[in-house]
């Protein structure tokens, strides 16, 4: 039987809904074009001197950051007309909200975002490679990403690792907070450049601390990063993968953002599984996500799909296994990974926003 294969014709478009996503559109092409000039204040400090408080005009903020005023001018202009900066025409002097001073000047702010800024140029700047791997589905490795990933990752992240790490990630896990503080052992893998396990040597001086990353300069940098911080004694960073964790009888084995990246999470797991001690806590962060697509269909779902398509499916494929969970896996299927590798216990130990928090014991 012959099959009319005839495209269907193209249903025109309801004038009401077409203006409506003509205004997302332009949202949306606006925020992109602007991106660029979020990273240009970040690195030139235009942000931080803003949020000292005065309102000040081009001339003003270029002589401060030592800036050419022409370029100060137009960026100025673009930050008012994307609503990041109030603008008093009497004066002509522009001034910074202190709610986007707290996400775009603060370093020490919980929801500081210019790490992801970051992180989103390094997959534009990658995007022929990505689209490479639609056709073929090969896939990407971590380590081959443009450098400007490696850090934005990490300013993404340490925040909420700051925010929430040593007040509440871990005093939410059983016994392991009074653990630490005696003195315990402590692998972070995964550990990238060094701020999770920096972090807890910080807090907990009894304690001794060991960082795992298969990318060697991510390594480099922390071991620097953990000398600056005056606990490079207790830490040891080496180059290495989660399926070959040393069987060191670990109190804590903490995985921040990144099973849903390896390989073979399975195998992942069953590497940590040897490693713990007998009365031993995985720690599991994982960005939040619901069960089901459509409870993901959010703003913060909208970002971490975009991550999952150009960062996390591709560094999954590019390694034996290739599970390819994507960073909004959700907890039944993290539940059915831990369960599947010999683990017994697994529950929801706490959650912000961004993140999942799991406590895993054998």
């Amino acid at each position: 039987m012959a099959i009319d294969t005839a495209a269907a014709p193209v249903r025109a478009p309801e004038p009401e809904k077409l203006n409506t996503f003509v205004g997302k559109m332009l949202g949306d092409l606006g925020a992109v074009a602007s991106a660029a000039l979020v990273i240009v204040g970040d690195k030139l400090g235009l942000y931080r001197e803003l949020q000292r408080g005065d309102a000040l005009t081009s001339q003003e903020l270029a002589a401060r950051t030592g800036t050419a005023e022409r370029y100060v001018r137009e960026w100025l202009s673009n930050q008012a007309a994307s609503g990041y900066l109030e603008y008093d025409t009497a004066s002509e002097r522009f001034s910074l909200p202190p709610e986007v001073g707290f996400m775009l000047a603060d370093e020490a702010s919980p929801l500081n975002v210019t790490g992801l800024f970051q992180l989103l140029q390094s997959m534009i700047v990658d995007e022929p490679a990505i689209t490479e791997r639609f056709r073929t589905g090969d896939g990407f490795g971590w380590h081959e990403h443009d450098a400007r990933l490696f850090e934005g990752c990490e300013r993404f992240f340490r925040p909420g690792y700051n925010a929430n790490l040593i007040d509440s990630w871990l005093p939410a896990l059983r016994g392991v907070e009074q653990k630490l503080r005696a003195g315990a052992t402590v692998a972070d893998v995964g550990c990238g450049l060094g701020a999770s396990a920096i972090l807890m040597a910080q807090a907990y001086p009894n304690s001794h601390f060991y960082g795992f990353d298969y990318h060697r300069h991510s390594i480099e940098v922390a071991r620097e990063r953990a000398r600056a911080a005056g606990v490079g004694e207790r830490i040891v960073f080496e180059v290495g993968t989660a399926k070959e964790l040393p069987e060191a009888g670990y109190d804590l084995v903490a995985f921040f953002d990144c099973l849903h990246d390896m390989g073979d999470p399975v195998g992942a797991a069953a590497s940590v599984r040897k490693a713990l001690a007998a009365d031993g806590t995985w720690l599991v962060v994982e960005p939040f996500a619901h069960d089901k697509l459509e409870q993901n269909l959010t703003p913060v779902g909208r970002i971490y799909y975009a991550c999952s398509t150009m960062l996390c499916t591709p560094a999954s494929l590019s390694q034996e296994v290739g599970l390819a969970l994507g960073a909004q896996a959700g907890e039944a299927r993290i539940g059915n990974i831990v369960r599947e590798a010999g683990f017994t216990r697994f529950r929801r130990a706490t959650e912000t926003p961004f993140n999942i928090v799991y406590e895993v014991k054998p």
